[in-house]
C-alpha cells in the first residue's frame, strides 16, 4: 500500500487525534470522522499542538501547515469511500460500535480492510456486528499514539490472517514495533500482562501491604527500569531463569486471583473521578498539578523514544554487526 492512499480515522477524541497525527507523519492522507459534531472543532487544535510538538522533537521536519491538504475532518461517512483501511476509535461500547460499522460499511468498498482500536472487547465479538468479518481486525495503539512505537494486530476467529500480515508490514512505516497476534483473546497481550499487574496492586494496597505510592515507586523503580529494553522472558534470561523457577513455586499461590472490581477503584469512579482529567484519582492534584503531569507525560514520551530507538528489539544482532 502506498503512503498516498487514504486511511480513514473514525472518533477523534484523544487517541483518534493522536492516530490521525501519526498516520499523517507518515505520509497518508487522512479521513478524520467525527461521530460527535463538538469534536469537529477540536479535532484540528489537537493534531496541530501534536504535529509542532512533533516538529520540535525531531519527529519530522515540516510544519504542521505541510499536513493540512492531507486531512480532511468530517461528519460524513461518505467521504470514507475511497479510503482503503479505516480505523474505528470510538467509545468501548458495542451498540455504539454496531452502528459506527454500519455506517462505515454502507460507503467503504468491499475490499477496504477496516480495524478497531479496542482494548476491551475481542475482535471475534465485533466481528459479529459487520457484514465481512474477514476483512475486520483490531489496531491497538497506545496513547500517544504519534509517539509510542507499541501497536498489535488482531486477528478474531473469522479475519483473514493475510489481511493481519498486511497491516503488520503497514505499521512499520508508522513507526511502529508491531505485534502480530493471530488469535483472538480478551485483552490481547499487553492488557493481559497489565492488568494482572493492576490487579495484584490493588490487592497489595487494598489489604495495608503498602500505599499508592509506595506501590507506583516500586514498580516504577524496577519493572519501570528494564521494560523498554526488554520483556518479561529477556529479562529472565538476563538475570537467571533458576531464580525464577525457585520463586513462583512458592509466590504463585499468594497472588491476587480475584474477579471483582476493586474497592478502590470502583470508590473513586462512582465519586466521577477521571484522574488527571478532572484532577480527581488515587492522587489528589490541584489544577496546576494536573495540568503539568500531562505535559509532563506528553514530554516523556518523547524522550522515551528517542531511548528506545536507542536499544531496539535486535540491539545485539545490530552490535554485532557494527
Amino acid at each position: 500500500m502506498s503512503s498516498q492512499v487514504s486511511v480513514g480515522v473514525v472518533g477523534l477524541g484523544l487517541m483518534g487525534c493522536s492516530i490521525t497525527t501519526c498516520l499523517l507523519m507518515a505520509g497518508h492522507k487522512v479521513v478524520a470522522v467525527a461521530p460527535l459534531p463538538t469534536d469537529v472543532s477540536t479535532a484540528k487544535p489537537r493534531i496541530e499542538e501534536h504535529l509542532q510538538k512533533s516538529l520540535q522533537e525531531g519527529l519530522t521536519t515540516l510544519e504542521p501547515s505541510y499536513y493540512w491538504p492531507s486531512l480532511l475532518i468530517t461528519e460524513e461517512y461518505a467521504a470514507l469511500a475511497d479510503c482503503e483501511v479505516v480505523i474505528e476509535c470510538t467509545l468501548e461500547n458495542l451498540a455504539i460500535k454496531r452502528a459506527v460499522y454500519e455506517k462505515i460499511e454502507a460507503v467503504v468498498s468491499a475490499d477496504t480492510v477496516i480495524t478497531s482500536n479496542t482494548s476491551a472487547i475481542p475482535i471475534s465479538v465485533l466481528q459479529q456486528e459487520v457484514k465481512h468479518p474477514r476483512r475486520f481486525l483490531g489496531l491497538h495503539w497506545a496513547e500517544p499514539s504519534h509517539t509510542t512505537r507499541f501497536l498489535e494486530v488482531i486477528c478474531g476467529e473469522l479475519s483473514d490472517v493475510s489481511k493481519g500480515e498486511w497491516l503488520y508490514e503497514l505499521s512499520h512505516r508508522w513507526g511502529k514495533e508491531p505485534t502480530l497476534v493471530r488469535k483472538d483473546i480478551r485483552g490481547f497481550i499487553t492488557n493481559r500482562l497489565m492488568y494482572a499487574l493492576y490487579r495484584e496492586a490493588f490487592d497489595l494496597v487494598e489489604k495495608g501491604y503498602a500505599t499508592v505510592e509506595d506501590v507506583d515507586r516500586a514498580c516504577r523503580n524496577n519493572a519501570g527500569y528494564w521494560m523498554t529494553l526488554v520483556g518479561p522472558f529477556r529479562w529472565m534470561d538476563l538475570t537467571g531463569v533458576p531464580a525464577y523457577h525457585t520463586v513462583l513455586k512458592e509466590l504463585f499461590p499468594t497472588l491476587s486471583n480475584r474477579t471483582d472490581i476493586p474497592p478502590l477503584i470502583d470508590d473513586l469512579v462512582k465519586a466521577g473521578a477521571k484522574g488527571v482529567q478532572n484532577a480527581q484519582g488515587f492522587y489528589e492534584y490541584s489544577p496546576e498539578e494536573a495540568r503539568l503531569w500531562r505535559e509532563t507525560f506528553e514530554d516523556f514520551s518523547y524522550e522515551i523514544r528517542k531511548l528506545a530507538l536507542r536499544y531496539p528489539a535486535d540491539v545485539v544482532k545490530k552490535k554485532m554487526k557494527e
